[in-house]
């Protein structure tokens, strides 16, 4: 391949706006970005259960790989590259591989962390989302820092929410503040068993929350909270949407005072500054990259409220203070605005992304050692860190 090029794998339905993950949006954006950075992107999407593959979709990746020359760039996303990870690195010894890793998953699927560590050791890039999880992956699989980069996922500033002009929700005044929006894949993980909890405790307050994200990921999971949400204190309070297409989840924010996203682990945490490029406060768990993506104000403000995950009376402590305490809600709106204002674009997160593919390109190829994972030991010796590595 020429200079500046690059083969980049991805899962396939990245741009099914029914589909839609964290992930997905940041390979289309991340993809699009390298492009306007004058990149030439062959992108191949690999279709299978990631990342539950089936033996035609290893093959189907193993192909992929196949196809790149000797010494080509190869960007591959970690839903595939984790379950997988005997096939990457293997593949690790002839071209120029770095891995794009929006979660760890051998914290959560047992099965898959010894082929997880096999590949990070031998891959001679490996790009985390998050500070958060950077200092994991070193932790946990003792990587070199020097190959493991951080490109956080950017943020397009919209609209503002202006809350004087929210109008009604289904048909029924809701004071200000009252608006909640959840959005994510309706699973455990996420935290919507903790949330209809905290929910059912707000006695007499006046709210409405919608739930909007998949309820495939995990259909029962999804069908015990649909039963959930008819119980008297939440019935006509509670709305489930399923995934919203774009448009629609924009209507759906203009709608919103607060976003809460309860999550047990989370290594960013997109939606966060998604509801923050509106001016739209945050109320989520603390853990993992949350609170790194919540962030701050200038001025150090918080512009949110974290609580423990997995705690549904600490959430309905938070959701009480929040709908009680007007003061509370306009300081958190102006840390919001603040906050909005610092958000970087993708533009950013693309070159960070550039920049380490920049580095591998650049690196010795051959002169006795057998590709990249030779010549770590001379990046190494040379010191050879992009700009990106934190």
């Amino acid at each position: 391949m020429t200079a500046r090029a690059v083969w980049v794998l991805v899962p396939d339905g990245i741009d099914d706006p029914m589909r839609p993950s964290g992930g997905n949006r940041y390979d289309r954006r991340v993809c699009d970005g390298l492009r306007t950075l004058g990149w030439r992107v062959r992108e191949r999407a690999i279709p299978g259960a990631w990342p539950h593959p089936d033996g035609a979709a290893r093959r189907r990746l193993a192909d992929a790989l196949n196809d790149a020359g000797d010494g080509d760039l190869v960007l591959v996303d970690g839903l595939i590259a984790s379950p997988a990870g005997d096939l990457v690195a293997t593949a690790a010894e002839r071209l120029r591989l770095a891995v794009l890793l929006h979660m760890p998953f051998g914290p959560v699927e047992p099965e898959l962390r010894d082929r997880e560590r096999l590949m990070l050791s031998r891959v001679p890039a490996v790009l985390a989302t998050s500070r958060w999880t950077r200092e994991f992956l070193l932790r946990e699989y003792r990587l070199s820092e020097r190959r493991v980069h951080v490109a956080s996922p950017g943020a397009d500033r919209a609209g503002l929410v202006r809350p004087d002009r929210i109008g009604t929700t289904a048909g029924t005044a809701v004071p200000d503040g009252g608006r909640l929006l959840c959005v994510a894949a309706v699973t455990r993980a996420k935290g919507y068993d903790v949330l209809l909890a905290a929910l059912s405790g707000l006695g007499a307050r006046e709210w409405q929350c919608r739930l909007v994200g998949s309820p495939d990921v995990d259909p029962t999971f999804s069908s015990r909270m649909r039963r959930s949400g008819q119980d008297p204190r939440l019935a006509g309070r509670v709305r489930f949407t399923g995934a919203l297409p774009a448009a629609e989840l924009d209507a759906a924010w203009a709608q919103t005072d607060l976003l809460v996203l309860p999550s047990r682990s989370e290594t960013w945490g997109m939606v966060i500054t998604e509801a923050l490029a509106r001016g739209i406060p945050v109320l989520a768990s603390d853990v993992g990259g949350i609170p790194e993506a919540l962030g701050t104000a200038p001025d150090g403000t918080v512009p949110g409220l974290l609580v423990p995950p997995g705690d549904a009376s600490a959430l309905a402590g938070a959701l009480a203070r929040w709908l009680d305490d007007a003061a509370l809600r306009g300081r958190l709106r102006s840390a919001a605005l603040a906050r909005r204002a610092t958000l970087p674009g993708w533009r950013h997160t693309a070159a960070r992304i550039a920049a380490v593919l920049t580095g591998l390109a650049r690196e010795p190829w051959g002169e006795g050692a057998s590709g990249p994972v030779a010549a770590t030991a001379v990046r190494s010796a040379r010191g050879w860190t992009p700009s990106t590595s934190r």
